[in-house]
């Protein structure tokens, strides 16, 4: 993800989806601004694509954002998937994955209660959406492994999770 270039922001512009917009433009992704509380985005992704959906709480003052990963979960695996989302969210510093009951997507949520100061509110859109995507980045396998390896939820963790040291 490229850093929000300060130099294009202006600090009239304090609406957080003014400044996603120009996050999602500097990183060339393509979007759909819907309004003054929604916007979505689709971001290439280290394993797949990604649909990152923006909504903008005004009277709460609150960025909720909502990464689904790009992979449907059939019915006779919802269980090993929810036992997998319980592992991984025990390790989230922030935000839930869940399955989205309408399509059966996996989607990782995360809410931000964002400063009234514009320069703090930029920043905050940037770091939600860096997170966003480092999460889904990093436990995409995880749901890979227990939906297409078979893997048991608590082996497909410890397997994704596995860091090498030095270089072949």
């Amino acid at each position: 993800m490229t850093s929000l270039n300060m130099d294009d922001f202006e600090v009239s512009e304090n609406h957080p989806l003014d400044i996603l917009e120009l996050i999602v433009s500097q990183n060339e992704w393509p979007y759909d601004r819907t309004g003054n509380e929604e916007m979505t985005a689709v971001v290439n992704g280290e394993w797949s694509d990604f649909h990152v959906r923006y909504f903008w709480m005004q009277e709460e003052n609150i960025l909720q954002a909502a990464c689904m990963l790009d992979m449907r979960i059939p019915n006779d695996k919802k269980n090993a998937i929810y036992e997998t989302i319980n592992l991984i969210n025990e390790r989230l510093v922030i935000g839930n994955f869940a399955i989205w009951t309408d399509d059966n997507t996996v989607m990782l949520r995360c809410s931000q209660i964002l400063s009234q100061e514009p320069f703090e509110r930029a920043s905050a859109c940037e770091k939600l959406t860096e997170l966003l995507l480092e999460e889904c980045n990093r436990y995409y396998p995880v749901f890979q492994f227990v939906l297409w390896a078979g893997k048991d939820p608590q082996e497909a963790l410890e397997a994704a999770m596995l860091e090498t040291v030095g270089q072949a």
